[in-house]
């Protein structure tokens, strides 16, 4: 019974340290009190774990204006995760460029994170116009509100799909965020029935999307491969060939990876 209130104490402080890290990797670089008021800690608790980390190597100090910042430390362990992901990356690389030349648009590879329900970006190629959808890699969306999300979602076990809609938080992100259980189900019926997922003004208002999955060896999703478009420059008459793109862009990239 003695260990319980340690337990708490020492998570608490863990929660501290990733509030503080994911607050620099907001700012390139921020002062204490800015630092301490983001991770919603005191100043003398902040500069504590701060120096920890600044001895870990984690974060470094600028000697003149005392601001800290994140080192390429952590942008390391992130590069052996991915290596980890070499062959979906590699996979996934030459359709995504191919679909990059094919529509110029933005066009962005997720993966689904195991312990919410959120799909996290991690490979991408930018559009090649001045008005498009600028993603960003590690950036976290919710499934239930993005192509990305709605493409992984749909070809995964009916029981896990049920765990995780009963687990989704289905708020109104953008004008026509799906925010019931029942069309969201619908929606991945239909995603399934044509093998790509749509998303207009969902998870941003001007942004229309589409994805389709990429299987692995045993048929389950992966990943997800989108093309991101401003509202205003879809064209509803090319339509036919966005889709024949990205559904050949989905089964190239799941062949490689052993699906038939």
């Amino acid at each position: 019974m003695a260990q319980k209130p340690q337990k708490t104490e020492n998570a608490a402080a863990v929660l501290k340290v990733f509030a503080i890290l994911e607050s620099l990797a907001l700012e390139r670089r921020a002062t204490l009190a800015d630092i301490a008021q983001r991770a919603m800690t005191s100043k003398t608790t902040a500069h504590r774990l701060l120096q920890t980390m600044v001895d870990l190597g984690y974060v470094e100090q600028e000697p003149e204006t005392e601001k800290y910042g994140l080192t390429l430390k952590l942008f390391g362990l992130g590069a052996r995760v991915l290596r980890g992901q070499e062959d979906l990356l590699r996979s996934c690389d030459r359709e995504m460029g191919r679909l990059s030349r094919a529509t110029g648009e933005s066009i962005n590879l997720g993966v689904m994170d195991d312990l919410d329900q959120r799909v996290a970006y991690i490979h991408k190629y930018d559009s090649a116009y001045g008005l498009s959808m600028q993603s960003t890699l590690g950036k976290r969306n919710p499934l239930h509100s993005t192509s990305l999300g709605k493409a992984l979602l749909a070809f995964r076990d009916p029981l896990e799909i049920e765990e995780r809609i009963a687990a989704m938080d289905l708020r109104k992100l953008a004008p026509r965020t799906i925010t019931d259980a029942d069309a969201l189900r619908t929606e991945l019926q239909a995603t399934r029935d044509r093998g790509y997922s749509e998303e207009i003004e969902e998870s941003e208002a001007g942004v229309r999307c589409m994805a389709v999955p990429v299987m692995d060896h045993a048929g389950r999703s992966v990943a997800a491969i989108s093309i991101a478009f401003p509202l205003v420059r879809f064209d509803e008459a090319r339509k036919p060939d966005y889709v024949r793109l990205l559904l050949e862009a989905g089964r190239n990239a799941s062949a490689a990876l052993g699906f038939s």
